[in-house]
């Protein structure tokens, strides 16, 4: 079994030698791994512009969950009561 230092690409045949450790890997690879990876996913500045889209529009429809966004509430039904005290604190101020 590996440790969990060592880096294991997904598609074997593209990319880098399985047994290489991450501190040993050079731009161009570290580069390559990126592209590859954004091919297949949503990352970085992308998906956080789709969240923040997502949460807007839950703020303007308003059900339950945009009008918790709107406040700074806890969404999925947390205590509020003695917990959650960042949220209170931004709502106070």
């Amino acid at each position: 079994m590996e440790t969990p230092s060592r880096f294991q690409p997904r598609r074997p045949g593209k990319g880098t030698n399985g047994n290489i450790k991450i501190q040993e890997l050079t731009k161009y690879q570290i580069n390559q791994m990126e592209q590859m990876i954004s091919q297949d996913h949503v990352v970085n500045w992308e998906l956080k512009r789709g969240e923040r889209s997502d949460i807007k529009q839950l703020i303007s429809i308003s059900p339950y969950r945009g009008i918790r966004h709107q406040d700074g509430s806890p969404l999925h039904g947390q205590r509020t009561h003695t917990n959650a005290r960042t949220s209170r604190k931004r709502i106070l101020q």
